[in-house]
């Protein structure tokens, strides 16, 4: 076992040494194959935490009658401290209320002096563990006993979960198009190799070797193709998480929210590395199949 361990581990740096300009188109296919596909998974990644960001942003405002009791606003405290589908909220009393008009309205003087705190209804600002629970939450609070009315910014809501799914969807799109174009890309120049080597391969067969005798070597040449390749990609995409970053905090808050971390780099260039050496397998078999039996 040993002995064939050493003759194949022997046999594919040979071989990768006397193919090496064949070695490097792999591997340099491999690389920007992967450094595409992982660039379009890290922007994915980014957009994500920032779509995120923007759903955990949205809130829904219950207000009170102007005439609502304490115990009825106890009462609706109560059932948002209790209420599984509720992340937080914040109580407005009217003078915080009156301090947010005047705010609102501070180039409108006459108005604002018009407006005393006790005209103005207490709120609660709630924010929902999800953006899609927002219409649940807001219809449960509606006809609670002391509530005048449930403010939802809905169709903003609509918009914006329709707007992630799209741009969900598109990045799945784009991601399995380019999975397929670096598989297609990597197999045929994988091909082109063993089609270069089909009479090493007829040589073999006529001394009796088996098929898997045969495939090993070509799938450890495609692994080590594979891998180097993908490391290389993995290195890509630590530095492009750095750009990104570096990009991000000099632009203004609005942008803040999108970020890659250290972790989700590494995480998709580990990835990189299972889809590479999987690939360069998976070539190396696609492109001996017309040289040998199944």
């Amino acid at each position: 076992m040993i002995t064939r361990l050493s003759y194949f581990a022997r046999e594919t740096l040979v071989s990768l040494k006397r193919n090496l300009l064949m070695t490097i188109a792999g591997v340099i296919t491999v690389t920007v194959s992967l450094c595409v596909l992982g660039g379009a998974w890290m922007l994915s990644t980014l957009v994500n935490h920032g779509t995120e960001r923007w759903k955990n942003g949205v809130e829904l405002e219950v207000f009170m009658n102007v005439d609502a009791t304490e115990a009825q606003i106890a009462a609706i405290q109560r059932q948002l401290v209790n209420d599984p589908e509720v992340r937080d909220f914040k109580y407005l009393t009217k003078d915080d209320a009156l301090t947010e008009f005047r705010r609102l309205f501070k180039d409108q003087p006459d108005l604002v002096n018009s407006v005393d705190a006790a005209a103005l209804p207490s709120s609660f600002r709630v924010a929902p563990v999800k953006a899609e629970l927002t219409k649940t939450v807001a219809d449960r609070f509606q006809s609670q006993p002391g509530v005048d009315e449930v403010k939802t910014a809905e169709k903003q809501v609509r918009q914006l979960l329709s707007a992630t799914a799209w741009i969900r969807t598109a990045f799945i799109g784009i991601f399995a198009l380019l999975l397929f174009a670096s598989l297609f890309l990597i197999v045929n120049t994988i091909r082109l190799a063993t089609f270069a080597r089909r009479r090493e391969i007829e040589v073999m067969k006529l001394v009796g070797a088996s098929n898997w005798f045969v495939r090993i070597p070509f799938m450890l040449e495609g692994l080590v193709q594979g891998v180097v390749g993908a490391l290389i990609a993995f290195m890509a995409m630590l530095g492009l998480q750095n750009v990104l970053t570096n990009a991000i905090s000099r632009n203004s808050d609005f942008s803040r929210g999108f970020y890659v971390t250290s972790g989700d780099a590494i995480m998709i260039g580990l990835m990189l590395v299972a889809i590479g050496a999987g690939i360069g397998v998976l070539g190396a078999i696609i492109g001996l199949r017309r040289f040998i039996e199944a």
